[in-house]
């Protein structure tokens, strides 16, 4: 799956196969996260895992979130999702 843009977002929603794993992408985005200094809202639950990046700041996307939306590309295939 790839990122969608919605309502002034770009978005990705995963499907995981239990709880531990989506809490485990969900700590993966944490370092790409703090290194930007740009944070996504994120959604988790039992198999499923919501990330949501906008710059609020500027009114939507931009380069930010491109740029973190590449390096939560890289750390879910860490994960094999």
């Amino acid at each position: 799956m790839t990122w969608i843009e919605r309502d002034g977002c770009l978005v990705r929603e995963f499907k995981t196969p239990d709880f531990l794993t989506a809490f485990r992408l969900v700590t993966a985005v944490v370092e790409p996260s703090q290194e930007l200094n740009h944070h996504p809202d994120i959604t988790f639950g039992w198999g499923h895992v919501r990330i949501a990046l906008t710059t609020h700041d500027e009114g939507g996307i931009t380069d930010k979130d491109q740029q973190l939306a590449k390096r939560i590309d890289a750390a879910v295939q860490t994960l094999g999702l």
